[in-house]
């Protein structure tokens, strides 16, 4: 499948399959896909939880407007967006710094340069925190979308859930936003796949400010 086609063919399916697992062979290869993504720095504020557990899932529904597909789908992934991962002496923010060095990006004469541009762009307020950890997080989670639909799967993102209830459910730290839920599995087909929803034109995406 060409990118065009993963492009075209990506939905945000209602129905899945539940008789039909999703092996961990092939999550960790979705997950390894998409962690490509680019990031403000390479910092890389992104997590996941991965829910298999039918009681969790059930636990997880209840918090998400009783939507079926989170227990039907074989797998959601819990996203998340580490408000943090700018900070120094964070373990991500420092192995990157390493790596840089490592990489030839940077030198070790350039640590507090490094770590003040952190602050000044992603940390000097609880906005640009937010900013930060979602933007990121979001373009991690697209790959994720185009990954599994490169490799035969089906997904839908939700932000229909209580975000406190699914973050005290699960044990979340306050460092963390969770901008959505993925479900993630097979399309069900025995239903019937909606036709896909309008899109904003080129002119009507395009703007001008006089």
């Amino acid at each position: 499948m060409d990118f065009k086609e993963v492009i075209n063919k990506r939905r945000a399916v209602n129905f899945f399959d539940s008789e039909k697992p999703v092996s961990d062979a092939l999550l960790r290869e979705v997950v390894e896909m998409a962690a490509k993504a680019p990031s403000s720095f390479n910092l890389q504020p992104w997590s996941i939880m991965i829910i298999k557990d039918q009681e969790e899932k059930m636990r997880l529904r209840e918090l998400a407007w009783n939507q079926p597909k989170v227990s039907e789908a074989p797998v959601v992934f819990i996203v998340l967006a580490d408000r943090d991962g700018w900070k120094k002496g964070h373990p991500f923010v420092e192995r990157n710094f390493k790596e840089m060095i490592q990489a030839g990006g940077m030198e070790e004469g350039q640590y507090d340069w490094y770590i003040n541009a952190c602050q000044d762009l992603y940390g000097t307020s609880q906005e640009r925190q937010q900013a930060f950890a979602c933007k990121n997080t979001g373009f991690f989670t697209m790959a994720l979308m185009f990954a599994a639909k490169s490799l035969g799967l089906d997904t839908h993102p939700m932000d229909g859930f209580d975000h406190d209830g699914v973050r005290q459910a699960f044990n979340i730290p306050e460092n963390y936003w969770v901008p959505l839920l993925l479900a993630i599995g097979y399309f069900d087909q025995t239903k019937e796949l909606y036709p896909p929803k309008w899109r904003k034109t080129f002119d009507e995406i395009v703007v001008k400010f006089d």
